[in-house]
């Protein structure tokens, strides 16, 4: 199945990319912890591989800290500076501000080198839509600059914004590429909310959400749900969910589209546990 999905928005905002590219001196991407190659835009990386790399690994408090040690370890490995930070966490936003200087320094020192008056370095961040950037440039800059929202494609324009004194940041909308050709991809952007909801039968996300517990986080769907991994009739572990978690109508039958909003709900807030719905290609 091929998932295809690329509004107006999103052509025009490659577009301003491509164009303000020259004006930075390093890029910071930002992934989701939770699925942090299926959250990076492959549309970009052409466009991107001449300037220095850093990335983020956002929500890393949601992930499974064990996967998100493997996949730092994966990008070092590949010689990209990343780090997993909580939003809410100081000493992660300071760590991004160091990493970030350190990137950046390069660049400075040849302009000292040619003689012109060293500059803040510019950054320009992407990401694919709601993976918390909006948050962390408002962190970043200690005010409340960026527009955030809890559903993708809030930010529609690009800003320059001062980070201290250390850098200017330069936001671009969130993006993402024209189709998915593998629809696990597909699956794992609906399940954390990168891609709206409408886009694929929420349904089918929960199934691949609970089959991928079944396998990898039995103990999670054990003591949330009483869903042990041998349960394999989607029927019944949707009856067993909705009459446990009270997703039922009148009359008391089970109400099969509440339960997806339900386990959604527990996923996207952790309620579910701390997952990471892919690990590296490799054992890093």
């Amino acid at each position: 199945m091929t998932i295809q999905w690329f509004p107006g928005h999103m052509a025009k905002a490659k577009r301003e990319v491509e164009e303000k590219l020259k004006l930075a001196d390093f890029i910071i991407e930002l992934v989701d912890a939770r699925s942090p190659s299926s959250s990076q835009n492959p549309m970009l990386h052409n466009v991107l591989q001449q300037k220095p790399k850093m990335i983020v690994m956002m929500k890393k408090d949601l992930a499974d800290s064990r996967v998100t040690e493997k996949w730092l370890a994966y990008f070092k490995d590949h010689g990209i500076s990343t780090v997993a930070i909580d939003v809410n966490d100081k000493a992660d936003i300071k760590r991004v501000v160091q990493t970030a200087k350190e990137l950046g320094r390069t660049k400075m020192d040849k302009l000292k080198e040619k003689g012109v008056n060293p500059r803040p370095p510019r950054a320009m961040i992407i990401g694919v839509p709601n993976v918390g950037k909006s948050t962390l440039i408002n962190r970043l800059a200690n005010k409340k600059i960026a527009q955030i929202g809890d559903k993708p494609g809030v930010t529609k324009k690009q800003q320059w914004i001062k980070v201290k004194n250390e850098f200017e940041l330069l936001d671009t909308p969130g993006i993402l590429w024209p189709k998915f050709e593998d629809e696990l991809v597909g699956y794992r952007l609906a399940a954390i909310g990168t891609i709206k909801d409408q886009l694929l039968p929420l349904d089918d996300v929960v199934v691949f959400v609970i089959h991928f517990m079944q396998e990898h986080y039995p103990k999670y769907l054990e003591e949330r749900y009483g869903i042990d991994r041998d349960m394999k009739d989607m029927w019944d572990i949707f009856v067993t969910i909705g009459k446990q978690r009270g997703a039922l109508e009148s009359g008391g039958t089970v109400n099969f589209d509440k339960v997806s909003d339900v386990i959604i709900h527990d996923l996207r807030t952790g309620k579910l546990g701390n997952i990471t719905l892919e690990t590296p290609p490799y054992n890093a």
